[in-house]
């Protein structure tokens, strides 16, 4: 099987350099850019914003957006059925939970949802296409940039889309370099953004080169006015050192997440649903998002007790394990995922309060320990479950992973809930979700306590003095 990936505009030229990445039978092409063509590219897509997305307003880009929504969205579309065809052979992932994971992804990207989204960030969404007036006097308007550059990662299929759609909301021109892990979502839906609304043809592109390579990067980083970049911690710092202080740099880089489930959520009756919404945001993507859990902390003191809810959940993952089977890990995941178990298996002999379940023949693993401390997972539906009284004894060994910290999912009763968000608040948690949703942020979320579209865009202020000013200067004051 062939796939062409990527998008270019209309640059005139016609011969390219063609990289390809092959995933078993299937070859994926996509353009290789020399450094003249990608100028030719930046330029032509900073016309492009300038001459037509930013001539557009928001509600029309809006609606632009969820049209292409819903085309991908249609499981008779075209789009649709290569992606649920061939997005499993490039990720590993199993079939039906691409097609479940997409189409609860791309419900977020719909036109309520996205009207939803611009409110939570601006309030007024016609800040973007005017000067509004402000409470205090005055006017204000919302200025995006002329080129963003994405740099997206390719652990989660379709990722790329929370940043592209940010965006073509602010009206920037976007150039977006697509992973080898994950070269076609992206391609494809800037291609069916062509196809729905073709004035937008020159507005942005889907490149590819290889990590690193500062002759292609050189360019494109001095030209962007704002760089964002997904990735571990390691890739990200290099990245930036290759970004002209100059230009802006937002990195969404490694996170830990986490469950928390009370005592509340452990009576007999709703314990078993508890540990089935756990071990699904285990098993979504096989913990591969930032906001997919490493570890759970259970509390004592329930009908079931937290040794019992660890067996629970290993019952909830040999489940999942034969409705989606996990991908085929790389030899490095492979070698991870065997170390640390071999690790706690060896731990038995000098702790009795401890349980590891699971096999490698499971392909999952839970491990239940009473003093356990807050560590990263090697990911890969690997999971420990810690025992606890009360949630103040989590936080010390938590605090030195502060700046690490992002989701928890949370079972709690309502006044609980709130509590436990405003302890774990203060130490670096930046978004509280239920179980079975920890994969599944909702429209408008503070990615990493930030916002997605604030933070792309600058205010323009018009003051009251200045309107009050040019009165004097109307022709009807003459």
């Amino acid at each position: 099987m062939k796939e062409v990936a990527g998008y270019i505009p209309d640059i005139g030229e016609e011969e390219f350099e063609w990289k390809v990445l092959q995933f078993g039978d299937l070859e994926v092409r996509i353009p290789l850019l020399t450094e003249e063509q990608m100028n030719l590219v930046i330029e032509t897509v900073k016309k492009g914003s300038e001459e037509i997305l930013k001539s557009l307003t928001i509600s029309e880009i809006v609606n632009i957006i969820d049209r292409v929504t819903d085309c991908l969205l249609d499981r008779n579309s075209s789009y649709r059925q290569k992606a649920e065809k061939l997005l499993p052979i490039v990720t590993g992932y199993d079939e039906e939970m691409i097609r479940l994971g997409l189409t609860s992804y791309l419900k977020s990207f719909r036109k309520h949802e996205l009207q939803r989204f611009l409110v939570e960030d601006l309030g007024n969404p016609l800040l973007l296409d005017d000067f509004q007036p402000r409470v205090k006097g005055g006017f204000s308007k919302a200025v995006g940039p002329d080129l963003i550059t994405h740099v997206w990662a390719g652990n989660v299929p379709a990722l790329p889309l929370w940043s592209f759609v940010s965006g073509l909301l602010v009206k920037a021109g976007n150039i977006g370099k697509v992973s080898s892990g994950e070269p076609l979502f992206a391609s494809w839906f800037a291609q069916l953004l062509v196809e729905v609304e073709p004035r937008l043809a020159n507005c942005f592109a889907v490149v590819w080169w290889k990590g690193g390579d500062e002759e292609r990067e050189k360019s494109l980083f001095r030209q962007s006015d704002l760089v964002i970049g997904y990735g571990g911690n390691h890739s990200l710092e290099s990245l930036q050192s290759r970004i002209p202080i100059t230009t802006r740099f937002l990195p969404f880089g490694h996170k830990i997440s986490f469950g928390l489930v009370l005592h509340s959520a452990l009576d007999s009756q709703k314990a078993w649903r508890t540990a089935h919404q756990a071990a699904l945001d285990v098993v979504r993507y096989d913990q591969q998002g930032c906001y997919s859990p490493h570890l759970f902390y259970v509390q004592t003191g329930g009908n079931v007790s937290p040794k019992e809810f660890a067996r629970y959940m290993a019952g909830e993952l040999e489940n999942f394990s034969k409705r989606y089977p996990r991908r085929r890990l790389s030899m490095e995941e492979s070698s991870s995922v065997t170390a640390w178990r071999q690790k706690e298996e060896m731990s038995l002999f000098s702790n009795q309060n401890k349980e590891v379940l699971g096999n490698s023949a499971n392909h999952w693993s839970v491990v239940y320990e009473e003093d356990g401390v807050f560590a990263p997972s090697p990911l890969n539906r690997v999971i420990r479950v810690i025992a606890f009284e009360k949630v103040e004894d989590i936080l010390p060994s938590m605090k030195p992973y502060r700046s690490f910290l992002q989701t928890a999912g949370i079972a709690a009763c309502p006044k609980e809930l709130f509590r436990c968000a405003e302890i774990l608040g203060r130490i670096g948690v930046t978004r509280m979700t239920a179980l079975g949703r920890m994969t599944a942020p909702e429209p408008g979320w503070h990615h990493d306590g930030r916002f997605n579209i604030t933070d792309l865009i600058h205010m323009v202020d018009i003051e009251s003095s200045a309107e009050e000013a040019s009165e004097i200067y109307a022709p009807y004051e003459d």
